[in-house]
């Protein structure tokens, strides 16, 4: 887990909001993973299949909340246009990562958006 992540969500106290957190990092980890690797093995597309339907089936109580701070980052240089986290939900296989460098520069985006909510966090 990114150790800032890991820093800001001690503090939560919501259950929902910590599971969400905790398989966004295990998606994150993965898409790195592939990325590097270069290919997706079996394993990777069922890890993938499963972490993308927890994170769908969690979406609809956190889309509204993360709105309010992905308009705050960047992917690259730019300013984001669309949600980083809903982009890469957005990738329906693990295979779809390879090469995939604008999947790489969004993750950034993404775990800043989930750092500005944790920071807000009751």
């Amino acid at each position: 887990m990114n150790p800032f992540t890991k820093s800001l969500l001690a503090r939560v106290t919501d259950p929902a909001l910590i599971e969400f957190v905790q398989h966004w990092d295990d998606l994150e980890a993965l898409i790195v993973h592939v990325y590097r690797g270069g290919q997706a093995t079996p394993a990777d597309e069922a890890a993938h299949a499963h972490l993308r339907r927890r994170l769908l089936a969690a979406w609809p109580a956190f889309e509204a909340r993360l709105a309010a701070y992905w308009p705050r980052t960047r992917i690259g240089r730019e300013p984001t246009q669309e949600d980083p986290l809903a982009q890469l939900l957005a990738i329906e296989r693990a295979a779809d990562v390879v090469d995939n460098w604008a999947a790489m520069q969004t993750l950034p985006a993404a775990r800043e958006t989930l750092n500005l909510l944790l920071l807000d966090a009751d």
